[in-house]
């Protein structure tokens, strides 16, 4: 009986699957294996690219698929976490998964108690990196460790290549700086800030499978005793997760104990702009901002 179910399952979402649905108009779904024929593809046509898909499914709901749709989930080297001269490159293919079972520096740690706060294990073993950032929601959970590891994007189109600071690239609520005719092959990681230890706090109405209320990723390189370099991100507070320049200036030469936590003052926070949703109020937000950042400096300190 249990095999007559799962046959008729299968069946159903053969039948029923918006991408499936498309392969039978091939000029709605192309899946190229390798970059130039993705970008021969994009500059005849405007395309919504697809990598995991993770947000692409749900943001349909139970509409139909319009426009064209470049799936890039086949192009090989886009996908792994590698060392490459002054760099930690992270290919636009890699999942969260990947980043857990890599074996990277201390500094990345925020990054992987990121990656388990991505939706489901199913989610983590399908969603990719460079997706969590192009899709730009406030609330992208791997928005604020990139940002105090001073990523960058790295974009490719017929045209040519670009770099761009993670800040420049999203430039707010589901708005990016990519460009119709490209995609994006990487995250840059530079070598000298992927030091020290992190960590990254996340508050939700629930453990897990939760939209972010307000998160925080802090990161801090000590030497002597004393801070010498330290990176504060905050995001589900504005439009775009923000670091916090004003606050990681503070930090740089204090002791590196628990006396740090003292030295989070209201004033650091005044990038922020909260507000007021389903979830929590802007109050809520600001107060509670200012309460995961004393608890995740104190986590890259334990």
């Amino acid at each position: 009986m249990g095999r007559v179910i799962l046959i008729f399952t299968y069946i159903w979402w053969i039948q029923n699957d918006p991408l499936q649905r498309m392969t039978a108009r091939s000029e709605l779904y192309e899946r190229p294996t390798t970059v130039e024929a993705a970008l021969s593809l994009l500059t005849r046509d405007r395309w919504t690219v697809l990598a995991g898909g993770t947000d692409f499914y749900p943001a349909l709901r139970d509409r139909a698929v319009t426009g064209p749709v470049l799936d890039i989930s086949a192009i090989k080297g886009l996908r792994g976490i590698r060392r490459a001269g002054n760099d930690w490159c992270i290919g636009a293919l890699t999942t969260w998964s990947d980043v857990l079972s890599a074996d990277l520096p201390p500094a990345f740690d925020a990054l992987k108690l990121a990656a388990r706060e991505v939706g489901s294990v199913q989610i983590q073993n399908r969603a990719t990196v460079a997706g969590n950032i192009c899709n730009a929601s406030p609330a992208a959970d791997g928005v604020p460790p990139l940002l105090i590891l001073d990523a960058a994007v790295e974009t490719l189109s017929s045209r040519g290549q670009r770099r761009l600071a993670l800040a420049e690239f999203i430039l707010g609520n589901r708005a990016t700086a990519l460009r119709p005719d490209e995609i994006v092959t990487g995250l840059l990681i530079p070598a000298d800030s992927a030091q020290g230890r992190s960590h990254f706090v996340k508050l939700g109405s629930r453990r897990y499978l939760v939209i972010s209320i307000v998160m925080v990723a802090a990161r801090i390189e000590t030497g002597g005793g004393r801070v010498m370099g330290a990176g504060v991100s905050v995001g589900a507070c504005s439009a775009v997760a923000q670091c916090l320049p004003d606050l990681e200036k503070a930090l740089i030469g204090k002791s590196g104990d628990e006396s740090l936590a003292q030295v989070i003052l209201p004033a650091h926070l005044g990038h922020l702009t909260p507000i007021d949703d389903v979830r929590a109020s802007a109050a809520y937000r600001a107060e509670a901002a200012c309460e995961l950042i004393k608890r995740a400096i104190l986590g890259c300190l334990a």
